[in-house]
This record gives structure tokens, sequence and C-alpha cells, in this order.
């Protein structure tokens, strides 16, 4: 079977950095849904439409077309008092700007007496990345799936 839209793909992975370190590795193969679902990477998707189980590719992307430009506005001094007594670094926490319903997951990057300092980049921001994948299944997406625009577990839906 074809990867086209509306059908699952689930493929292999690694993403590297432009230096070939590699930053995630899948150990089970991860699935999504093809056709401009916003799954994976439109360039990848682009590069694997068309192809079959068994095919394997490798796509350089530049920040733009991943995770964005790394953005010093979202790194955040806030006071200690607005945290819970046990933060550390490295724990995450959700925030956004009062009065926006944006919501931006925050790495917390340093704690001292009276502040917390979190960044609300994603960690590859700013960075090209090389993403290697071999398409591992196919198969025709659910009408629920459609519908829903995204891929359900092996039991029906699950998120």
């Amino acid at each position: 079977m074809r990867i086209e839209k509306n059908t699952v793909v689930s493929l292999d992975y690694e993403l590297s950095d432009a230096t070939g370190k590699i930053l995630e590795k899948t150990d089970i193969p991860i699935s999504y849904l093809h056709g401009g679902y916003g799954g994976i990477f439109p360039a990848v998707e682009e590069a694997l439409h068309d192809m079959e189980i068994g095919y394997s590719c490798s796509v350089s992307m530049e920040p733009e077309d991943t995770f964005g430009e790394f953005d010093p506005e979202l790194i955040r001094k806030e006071p200690r008092s607005s945290f819970p007594d046990n933060v550390t670094v490295g724990m995450y926490f959700e925030g956004g700007a009062e009065g926006s319903d944006d919501v931006l997951i925050y790495k917390v990057v340093e704690v001292d007496d009276d502040t917390v300092i979190v960044d609300g980049n994603h960690p590859f921001a700013g960075m090209a990345l090389n993403f290697s994948c071999t398409v591992t299944a196919v198969r025709p997406a659910t009408l629920e799936e459609i519908s829903h625009q995204h891929v359900h577990g092996p039991h029906g839906h699950e998120h």
C-alpha cells in the first residue's frame, strides 16, 4: 500500500543535530495520520508521500521547518513564591501570558532563594535537524481517525 492522504504511517526514526549527534531515536515505531494533519514535520511528510513499506529517507531541515528559532523572550524570571517548595531544575510547568489562552510548557533552568528562571523554548529550537526514517507499516485510516485528525491506538480512541 502506498502512503497517501488518510493513511496511517508507522516508522522508525532518528533525529540528529547538524553534527550527527542523535537527539531522539525510536525504540518502537511511531505512527501518524498522513495528509497534512500536523502529526509529523511537513518536509518529512512530503518525502514519504507515495512511498511504501521499507522506504527509507533522510530529510535535513532548518529551524523554521521544525521547532522554530530560539526566542529569548520565552525565558522568564519569576518570583520563587509562585512555585511549589520542591521546585528543582528540570521540572516542567504550564504557563502563559496574562489574558492569553496560549499555554506553553516551561522548563525550570535555574532556582535560587528569590527567583525561578523558566524557558518556554522547545529543547531543539534554533537547531538544524536531520530526520532519518524507515517506513514499517501503512494502513488505511479509520473514519474516526480522519474525523479526529490523528491516529488512534490498537484498542480505539486513545490520547
